[in-house]
């Protein structure tokens, strides 16, 4: 299967970034580095509109195709490829609590049916709590072709649309209203603790809240298939969306200067994640600068992406403990040691269980996907 550069590099740097704003368990990056831990964050949401991009595009196609889904094929697919390694790290998570990076953990159930961002006990910081965007993935991956089954027999691009952006709507609503019913600041002083809590509880945590980096995802799957000659002219001016992909992402970590605001809460989740989707389409184009980087051991990061999200916060946290005393709190030296270390334990788990079952599952494959999807790329979210 043919694999597209451009794509490789957005998920390697969707990766990277993720990492980046979880280097507190590793004593922080130093001086000068506070920015991409700050914004690393939205490595996620580049994550979630990848996803929608490659399992809307596969899932159209396959539609055009053939007039159906074989909903069995496709789930079995999605199995092999997110479960071998989440219930390997979930496994060790609860069988060896001495590698959790807090003390604290939900119980296996929530884990277990994917439901754990939607139970979020956020006073009490836990362990594998990353594992909330896996949550939203999951009932994405769930519900996306059951939506495409009830948008038949005939898909049209006004009704996809007007489900993509009543969906959206729904959801900058919800975090309006969160935000103004419970997180908004109790005093002029700026927000509480409190409103932390509520924050990460009812806004950046549950699946019906982030949903908008997905739906963005799809609008570009959309075009690609139905909207052809549009899309081939978006891809002859690659460079030109990149660079306004680049200004809307700069407007979007403007409007996320201060996470706690109303529009940050309510319109900063869609414009960061149209800006993306531009970065997205830009990607795609085998004519962009974008579409033509070929940088060395990006396409093994990308590749790996998913196992390096499984295990970096624990491996950041024990690698930072078991460092040797010279290498501790040296700033971006300490953490490119733990990030290598980190490397290096999402490798095993890459080789071990995730490519074999990889391996099995393409061996019972039923249909052949596009060139145009990487392998893999939405299962990795930070």
């Amino acid at each position: 299967m043919q694999r597209l550069p451009g794509l490789d590099l957005l998920r390697a740097l969707a990766i990277v970034s993720v990492i980046c704003t979880h280097s507190w368990l590793a004593g922080g990056m130093g001086y000068g580095f506070s920015w991409i831990e700050s914004y690393g964050w939205m490595g996620v949401d580049l994550f979630f509109v990848l996803s929608g991009y490659l399992i809307g595009h596969q899932l159209f196609v396959r539609y055009e195709r053939s007039g159906r889904l074989d909903l069995k094929a496709f789930y079995r697919q999605r199995a092999y490829r997110i479960l071998p390694a989440y219930l390997v790290v979930i496994a060790v998570y609860f069988a060896i609590p001495g590698i959790r990076e807090q003390p604290m953990i939900q119980p296996l159930w929530q884990f277990l049916t994917f439901t754990m961002n939607l139970f979020v006990g956020q006073r009490v910081p836990h362990a594998f709590s990353s594992a909330w965007s896996l949550c939203v993935e999951e009932y994405f991956y769930l519900l996306f072709p059951l939506a495409i089954l009830v948008l038949a027999p005939r898909i049209s691009g006004k009704r996809v649309v007007a489900v993509l952006i009543s969906i959206m709507l729904l959801g900058m609503a919800w975090r309006g209203f969160a935000w103004l019913q419970f997180a908004a600041p109790a005093d002029a002083g700026g927000a509480s603790e409190i409103d932390v809590w509520r924050y990460m509880q009812l806004i950046y945590y549950p699946t019906y809240s982030r949903l908008d980096g997905l739906m963005c995802g799809v609008a570009l799957a959309m075009l690609s298939v139905y909207r052809q000659p549009l899309w081939q002219r978006l891809q002859q001016r690659a460079n030109t969306i990149a660079l306004m992909g680049i200004v809307v992402v700069g407007f979007a970590a403007w409007i996320f200067r201060d996470t706690l605001t109303f529009a940050a809460c309510a319109v900063g989740f869609p414009i960061l994640s149209v800006g993306l989707a531009l970065l997205v389409a830009a990607a795609t184009s085998p004519s962009g600068l974008l579409g033509k980087a070929r940088v060395p051991g990006v396409a093994w990061i990308a590749g790996a992406s998913y196992s390096i999200y499984l295990t970096h916060k624990a491996t950041l946290k024990i690698a930072s403990h078991y460092l040797p005393e010279l290498l501790k709190n040296r700033g971006i030296v300490t953490f490119l040691c733990c990030g290598l270390v980190a490397v290096a334990v999402a490798a095993l788990l890459h080789y071990l269980v995730e490519r074999p079952f990889l391996r099995l599952r393409d061996r019972g494959r039923r249909d052949v996907l596009l060139p145009a999807a990487p392998e893999g790329v939405g299962a990795a979210q930070g």
